[in-house]
């Protein structure tokens, strides 16, 4: 396979740090030829995934590597959300230390978010920057999280609370890797695909009701195309990026009140998205009717949107949120679909606004 047969490729245009998006079935098999101009040769070559990916995947990732004669080495993590943690970052940092990790070599994240954010942030912070790419494997890094440098790992206090915005050299997805996935892992990542069609894309956001097999490569080329376009305008996330939060302010209040074991991150999202779409129509911001049409949208990819935990507990735990700015906190609510604004509001607001969302839905 020719690496430049692939179904859609993208440029990301930074100033300083644009890269290519590459999507494609079978791209697993060209991804070394993809990742040797990015390698000097002789330096050390490291590819962070975890067990399961390494499992279903990792064969076919060698036999590309040693097509291309890049000599790397494979650091395999257990799975689950407690990799970004700060002893999975210092297991990181020791595994490069003994491989001898240079400024000079490449890091490549082989896997979902969790590996992605935990691999970016780590290669952002080893030796004050060394290149990486991204390869994601399930949906919700596909569509989302390995695309626009935001790295990070979570701390007690909440998620995602230690970052950087450290750009990859190269994206590579595969959608064929999304067939060894459980049902719950793409359901997750269809949770990132109903948040591009709601704050962007109606279009997009009808095709997911109305299809009971969407075309998965045509979904991830368009959310990546709206990322992109985004983060060429806002690349740090002071401005429209933001919109790209929609769902996620109450999403990670919600994994932090459940310990960031309950819900998987596109389950918290989804009930997260169901939330700030009712506090926008209780404050009268939000088109009648957008809550039940995107509570209907969710339920129609498999997602739950009535929150069964306290919600009037998550409030507090918005004052630690990274998006809070001087004491207001930054939501993203819907004015319709398609079409998504930042509101400045408060925790005080947001409590009052939950009690009357509690009247009107059973939510």
């Amino acid at each position: 396979m020719n690496p430049l047969e692939c179904s859609h490729k993208l440029t990301v245009k930074l100033k300083d740090n644009g890269y290519d998006i590459v999507i494609g079935n079978n791209m697993l098999d060209v991804a070394g030829d993809l990742l040797k101009p990015l390698w000097s040769g002789n330096e050390a070559v490291s590819v962070v995934t975890d067990e399961n990916v390494w499992r279903y995947h990792g064969d076919s990732l060698s036999r590309s590597m040693d097509r291309a004669r890049i000599d790397f080495q494979p650091i395999v993590l257990p799975e689950g959300e407690g990799n970004k943690s700060m002893r999975g970052l210092e297991n990181l940092y020791e595994s490069f230390a003994r491989m001898k990790l240079t400024r000079s070599g490449l890091v490549a994240a082989f896997g979902g978010g969790v590996i992605g954010d935990l691999c970016g942030f780590t290669a952002a912070t080893w030796m004050r920057g060394v290149r990486f790419v991204q390869i994601p494997t399930t949906l919700l890094a596909q569509v989302d999280s390995s695309v626009g440098g935001k790295t990070g790992i979570n701390l007690p206090q909440g998620k995602n609370l230690a970052g950087a915005f450290y750009q990859p050299k190269l994206v590579v997805i595969d959608p064929s890797t999304l067939r060894t996935l459980p049902a719950r892992e793409v359901r997750c990542g269809m949770a990132e695909v109903v948040k591009y069609g709601a704050i962007r894309s109606m279009s997009l956001f009808n095709s997911l009701s109305s299809s009971s097999e969407p075309d998965l490569s045509e979904i991830i080329h368009e959310c990546c195309s709206i990322k992109s376009d985004i983060v060429e305008r806002d690349e740090l996330d002071f401005g429209e990026r933001m919109i790209l939060n929609f769902g996620h302010t109450l999403g990670h209040a919600i994994e932090k009140q459940t310990g960031f074991d309950a819900y998987r991150h596109g389950e918290a999202v989804a009930f997260g998205m169901a939330l700030a779409s009712a506090i926008g129509e209780v404050m009268g911001a939000t088109e009648s009717g957008v809550t039940d049409e995107l509570q209907n949208t969710l339920a129609h990819c498999g997602l739950e949107t009535r929150y069964p935990g306290d919600i009037f507990g998550l409030p507090p735990m918005l004052a630690s949120d990274k998006k809070s700015l001087g004491g207001a906190v930054q939501m993203v609510l819907l004015r319709r679909i398609g079409e998504a604004f930042v509101h400045q509001t408060t925790i005080a607001e947001i409590e009052g606004l939950l009690r009357e969302v509690k009247r009107k839905w059973r939510i």
